[in-house]
Parts: C-alpha cells; structure tokens; sequence
C-alpha cells in the first residue's frame, strides 16, 4: 500500500507547478519554473513571453505541463480517498495542483467571455462543471480544502488571471526586457507580488489603492491604465451564475486640455447654475464610475492646486461634493493616475502637494522610453510597426504596410533616431508613411542643437565640466524626464536638472 501521497519526485514537480500556479506569468522565472518542471521534456522557447505577430502564441510547455498534472492530481486524489496520510504541504500541494487542472480545463470558456458584454452568459455550463469538479477534487474522506469552501470566488480569480493575461499581452507589445519588465509590473499591479493572499483577502480591497503611471509622453500610459482598469476582479453570484459586470468600466479624463473648472466638472459634476454655461445637474465621472470600475486621470502633474485639494479628499475619504452643492457623494472606483512631469521638482517648486502626491504613489510604474526598449532589442521595432499597421490599416493590409513603413524607417532614419516622441511618434511615422510614401521628423532648430560633442572632444575645445552639461542635456532631450535622464547617467536627478537647465534644454 502507498503510504505517501507524492513519491520523492512528484512531489519535486508538484513544488514546481505550486511556484508556477501564484507567479507573475510575464517574468523570465516562468521559463525556468517549466525547465525545471519538464527536464529533458522542455522545449526551448523565448526568454520573454510577448505578442508576436510571426509567432504561435500557444507553449508546447504548458500543454505538457497540463497532461502530467492531471495525471498526478488523478493519482493523488485516488490515494487521499484510500487513506493514504497527508500533512499540511503534502496538501497544499495537492490542492495547488488542483488549482492548475482547474484553471486550464476551464481556460478556453474564459477566454470567449473576455470583452463580451455579459461575460458568463455563455459560461453558465461551465461553471456548474467547474463547481462540480471542485467538489469533486478538493473535498475527500477527512479533509475539505479552503478552495472548495467557495468555489464562485476561485471561479473569478480564475476569470480575472484570464482577463488580466489577455489585456496586458495583447496591448502592451515588445520582446525587449524594458517592455517584459513593464508587463511584470502591471501585473503586479492587479493582483500584487503575492497572489495567495490576493486570493485570500485582498481581491475586493485593490479599488483603495491607487496607481500613478510615470513617464515620458507617448510610452503608452492609457494602454497600461486600462489594461489595468479593465482586468479588475468581478464577484461571480453562484445563484445566477453572473458576475457583476460594470458597464462603461474605464473613464479616461486628460485633465491638461481643460481649465480648472471644467476638470472639477467632468470629476466631480455639477449643479445647475454653479458657473456660467451650466444649465443642468450634471453628474461626473467620479459618480458614474461603478463600484467596480475605473476613472484615468492623464497629466495629472499639471492639475490645478485647488483641484488636488479635493481629489486628496476623495482619495483619503471616498466621497465629494457636485459644483454647486454641499450633498456628500461616494466614490466606491479605481482612481489611476499618470504623468509625464517630474513630480519630485513639481514639489519642490510648490506646484504640487506633498500630501496629494503621497497618497497617489502607494503603487507607482514607470514606462520606458522606445529608445531605451530599442536599445535592449533592435527587432522590437518591427513588432511595434506590426502592431500598429494592423490597428490602422487592418489585418489583410497590415503586412504589406508594416513591410514597407519598416524598410523606410531602416533607409532613412536608421538605429540612431531617438524617436523623442516614444510610441506615439512611431504610430504617426507609420500613418505618415502609409499615405504620404514617408516620414519626416520633427527636426529642432539650428539655434536649438549645439555643436555635436564629438567634433568638440576631438578638437579639446570642451572642457570636462562643459562635456557633462552638454551630455545631460542631450539626454534630457531624447528621454523628456530629469528622472530617466539620472538613471541613464547614474547621476542624481536634482544634478541632472540643474546641468539641463545651464544646458538649455528645452523643459
């Protein structure tokens, strides 16, 4: 008779699949957990999971790794329900193990619920399985597992690793190790570093903690934010077998392109006659936003100071007040934030609270610029004009397009242009390309570039301190952050201002 659950070396494999099962699936450690799982049976695979136009998404890893855990699980189970003696991290492998069947038996019916507008309409069978099988794998002769006590809740953890997955993946694009880094993070910022206890407690609680999106225009911020606001958790009710779906779940407000009172407006709403032009109740976005979905605030470095005083409000107490009445209203969203200003010299020249900006950076992601993802891998490029080419022209034009505008940007510009304006420029250079056969730069003028530090080093008619300044500025000028800039350089972010400013970079 077996008198363990797990011989020696299933139990190795069932450790394996326990990390796989609670890790951040966009980091390199996912590849080693699958060597590790597999061995010999591993086959090799990119270091960074990304979209990749030219590529089968689908591993022939996970699908290897998905027939022996259920092997296992069927194993273990059947020696659980004989008596074979378990102690408490046999179980939880056990139980993990069950976890990573679960979720890949039931994959294929979340992802045709992704985006759709009642997402378990069509699910509705297979949850009733799912329900089934939990109780049928985690429920045995002496023991219940804790997943079985509620199998709705694992249903939609399930349901949001799928949604989170599909968002991040399939709009944050790039094989460079800036962009994986990038996807790492959102992901973190869904569901944290530690998933158990996101499983166990924090599911519902992420609407408290706000994310401040920092970096360069034109990185992509939105794309970041809604992937995050669009992959929140979504209770399941196990009596209708629906989850609770928000309708128009991401607000996105750029609060740079409208005046103080208008940004109070959109947020906050309005009575009618609190300012001239306002000639009904209006409510905003705080209060339309549902509790389960999310309101984006672009640019939010350059909100009025009146403004953050009662947004700091409705991120320490929940609640707000129209224009033009006093009746306290509850925000029960996600508020995100980004900004392309550096907040640190925003604060010190008094034009941005302290106290708003501390209760903004609980959760902080920090986009890379597309030279800094082009310099880890050249071949992103072509990935990024794919993309693009198939959002702008279409999936039967796009590969045509992105062949053509690829080949100008190599003939023109080369491996040196420092695209300034990040992936919002590269998107105009292949819209450009597309109806005018090319691209032209914006080009500073001649008063604007200094002399190339290469032609004054060669000729000693710079010195040393001069040759900082002027390298600073350059960098500040293709990265548009003090902070990008210091940590290129390795210098501090307050040295690298004030050698910008004698540069006379551009702000």
């Amino acid at each position: 008779m077996q008198t363990r659950p797990f011989t020696p070396a299933e139990k190795s494999f069932a450790a394996v699949v326990s990390r796989l099962v609670h890790m951040n699936p966009f980091t390199p450690d996912r590849i080693a957990c699958e060597r590790e799982a597999l061995g010999r049976g591993f086959t090799p695979v990119d270091p960074v999971i990304s979209m990749r136009p030219d590529r089968n998404q689908e591993s022939p890893n996970m699908l290897r790794l998905q027939e022996r855990a259920e092997e296992l699980v069927a194993r273990v189970r059947a020696a659980l329900v004989e008596g074979v003696p378990v102690d408490d991290q046999e179980a939880l492998l056990y139980e993990d193990l069950v976890t990573f069947v679960l979720y890949f038996r039931h994959e294929a019916a979340f992802y045709r619920a992704v985006g759709r507008p009642e997402p378990v309409k069509g699910a509705r069978a297979s949850y009733a399985r799912f329900a089934e099988e939990v109780t049928e794998l985690l429920t045995l002769p002496g023991r219940t597992f804790p997943a079985a006590q509620d199998p709705a809740h694992l249903y939609a953890c399930f349901f949001q690793v799928c949604r989170a997955y599909h968002h991040i993946f399939m709009h944050i694009i790039g094989r460079s190790m800036p962009a994986a880094r990038l996807r790492a993070a959102v992901w973190e910022s869904i569901f944290t570093h530690d998933q158990r206890r996101y499983r166990r407690a924090l599911a519902t609680r992420m609407a408290d903690v706000t994310t401040l999106i920092v970096g360069p225009s034109g990185t992509g911020k939105e794309l970041v934010a809604r992937a995050i606001g669009l992959s929140r958790y979504l209770p399941l009710d196990p009596r209708t077998q629906r989850f609770a779906e928000p309708e128009n779940a991401f607000h996105a407000l750029n609060v740079s392109a409208l005046s103080p009172t208008l940004v109070e407006s959109e947020l906050f709403g309005h009575r009618r006659g609190a300012f001239t032009g306002a000639l009904e109740d209006r409510p905003g976005w705080l209060e339309t936003c549902p509790p389960l979905g999310t309101v984006f605030l672009d640019e939010v470095g350059e909100i009025d100071a009146s403004v953050q005083v009662k947004l700091l409000r409705v991120l320490q107490e929940r609640v707000f007040q129209r224009l033009g009445e006093s009746v306290p209203r509850r925000f029960a969203g996600k508020l995100i934030a980004a900004t392309n200003r550096d907040l640190d010299a925003e604060m010190q020249a008094g034009r941005f609270r302290k106290d708003f900006y501390y209760r903004l950076c609980a959760d902080i992601i920090a986009m890379p610029s597309l030279s800094e993802r082009l310099a880890d891998t050249p071949g992103e490029l072509a990935d990024l004009v794919a993309f693009v080419s198939r959002r702008i022209a279409g999936d039967d034009e796009a590969p045509a397009l992105a062949a053509e505008a690829t080949a100008w940007v190599e003939q023109h510009l080369g491996a040196a242009h420092a695209w300034p304006g990040n992936v919002r420029e590269l998107e105009q250079c292949v819209r450009n390309v597309m109806i005018r056969g090319e691209y032209q730069p914006l080009r500073p003028s001649a008063s604007a570039v200094p002399a190339p530090l290469t032609a004054l080093m060669e000729t000693g008619a710079i010195t040393a301190d001069e040759l900082i300044t002027r390298y600073c500025a350059q960098v500040y000028r293709a990265t548009g952050s003090y902070v990008e800039t210091a940590r290129r350089l390795g210098l501090d972010r307050r040295t690298v201002k004030a050698r910008v400013e004698a540069g006379g970079a551009p702000e």
